[in-house]
């Protein structure tokens, strides 16, 4: 059935589950069943000053009307259904725990324990969590990294097939597409790699779920051949926080194992108002989609242009695709302002601009700012984007000077550095570590220990240390100068970087 038929139209119109949870709390009945605070009757003052009092109304079980998200038959079937067809898959789950339950479950479902998957080394830290359950070997692949930007993106279809030549019993592949910055990597043609070797490609698009639904966007992965996808449908589109999908196509990956895995990872008491929020967010998409996000790129477009005209300003953009490895596309509603002609750092700017001026930025990085547009930005917002921006070019003072000499904002300290620069070795995969004995140790003493945490600074946001990796004095080096220069450290216990949790020795490395 064709997206742009008036069946599929008629057909997505429908909500099943936004309807059968409607008719559900609407409907009176004495409740001895949970939440406690039955349908809203006991909830908190406080509470219910912020919320109301109808939203706790919805707020149910899995009653029979509702069914059951582990064994669907009924209206989350019929509602996974209208949003397989709507984003083009075969199969669709709802998640009602992010992202984070999807990329563990697309693991679990494709690597046994011991068995090697491809990844790349940007991956959200959702994916350790996949290897230390899953018990898989991870081989790592460098995303390709611009110094002249200092961004990273994403992995080559060449650096896959060269691993996948060392590595040819590897069970899946992995990546990460598009990333924080919009950036999209080539799918197509690391899907056909991965399938030359006969397995899968599973595809992060945490932040692509409005990919399916303008021809001016990037391709979506399952309609670039990607064997399953996972969406983060509250990032881009209008679902509630934490609400997301796992969606498959073709018969590379087995649906039931998929299943088995979100068991795994899901709450058996999986909130209704997500859920809901899902069937509501696809039909949105499936019948206004294109309509919206024509708005959408239009403001894009409006303040990227209008952003570029201030001196000292910036940003990436969708021309630059195309012209280096590992960036293949950008999503053009993914707005990333460098800030530094301004003689700012992106902490200070975004300090400034949230504090004092009114506008949050989604992530701040030593050079940038990225700003999010989604369907829910109106034409206001963008008047307040640029005005502020105005105003922080003013109060950073000197603007146009500088950029007349060229001579934008750099600390001596900084230079930016490639990952691959100082990768550590692996001594233990995630999982052993995990599940090793371990210790504090100051800073200093955790040279030549083996790691068990993750710790990813911000930027460039690709892990320095993994669990099982060896803790390196250049590692150490280039995460304090992160530090130093304003960035933060996520994943670990102590993100001032005092100290690090390592492996009780004897596992320690010398060399």
């Amino acid at each position: 059935m064709s997206p742009d038929s008036e069946a599929f139209l008629t057909l997505q119109a429908n909500t099943p589950l936004l309807d059968a949870l409607q008719a559900c709390a609407l409907r009176v009945k004495t409740p001895f069943y949970t939440p406690g605070h039955k349908r809203g009757q006991g909830s908190p003052d406080r509470l219910t000053a912020v919320f109301g009092t109808q939203v706790f109304r919805a707020d149910l079980p899995e009653l029979p009307e509702l069914d059951n998200l582990f064994a669907p038959q009924g209206v989350i079937q019929a509602a996974q259904e209208l949003a397989a067809a709507a984003f083009g898959a075969d199969r669709t789950w709802f998640l009602a725990n992010g992202s984070t339950a999807g990329v563990i479950a697309a693991i679990l479902a494709t690597c046994n324990p011991g068995d090697k998957i491809i990844l790349p080394r940007n991956v959200h830290q959702s994916v350790i969590s996949g290897l230390v359950l899953s018990g898989a070997v991870p081989i790592f692949i460098q995303p390709e990294y611009d110094p002249a930007l200092d961004l990273a993106y994403s992995i080559t279809p060449v650096a896959v097939a060269e691993t996948l030549t060392q590595h040819p019993d590897a069970k899946a592949v992995m990546m990460v597409s598009p990333t924080y910055y919009g950036v999209c990597g080539n799918v197509a043609a690391i899907a056909h790699t991965a399938h030359q070797h006969n397995i899968p490609l599973l595809v992060d698009e945490a932040h692509g779920a409005h990919f399916a639904f303008h021809p001016a966007l990037p391709i979506a992965a399952l309609a670039a051949g990607a064997d399953l996808a996972v969406q983060s449908t509250h990032k881009t589109l209008s679902a509630m926080t934490q609400a997301a999908m796992l969606h498959t196509k073709g018969d590379r990956i087995d649906g039931n194992r998929v299943s088995k895995a979100l068991q795994l990872v899901q709450s058996t008491s999986p909130s209704y108002l997500l859920l809901a929020s899902l069937d509501a967010a696809r039909h949105q998409m499936a019948t206004q989609g294109e309509q919206l996000l024509e708005q959408t790129l239009e403001f894009a477009d409006e303040a990227r242009s209008r952003l570029n005209q201030i001196p000292g300003l910036s940003t990436l953009d969708p021309e630059q695709a195309g012209q280096t490895a590992g960036f293949a596309a950008l999503d053009r509603t993914r707005l990333t302002v460098k800030v530094t002609g301004l003689g700012l750092d992106g902490f200070t700017a975004d300090a400034i601009l949230n504090e004092q001026l009114g506008v949050t930025a989604e992530l701040p990085s030593f050079q940038y700012l990225t700003f999010i547009m989604s369907l829910g930005n109106t034409k206001e917002d963008i008047e307040k984007l640029v005005q502020a921006f105005w105003a922080l070019a003013v109060m950073a003072g000197g603007t146009a000077e500088t950029q007349r000499r060229g001579e934008p904002f750099r600390p001596s300290s900084y230079s930016p550095v490639a990952a691959s620069d100082i990768c550590p070795p692996s001594r233990l995969t995630p999982r052993a570590a995990f599940f090793a004995e371990t210790e504090t140790r100051s800073i200093a003493q955790a040279i030549n220990h083996i790691s068990a945490e993750l710790v990813c600074p911000y930027p460039p946001g690709i892990p320095v240390l993994m669990p099982g990796e060896v803790v390196s004095e250049a590692a150490i080096a280039y995460l304090k100068a992160i530090l130093t220069l304003g960035g933060t450290l996520s994943g670990c216990a102590d993100p001032s970087l005092q100290t690090l949790r390592v492996v009780k020795p004897p596992f320690a490395f010398s060399g």
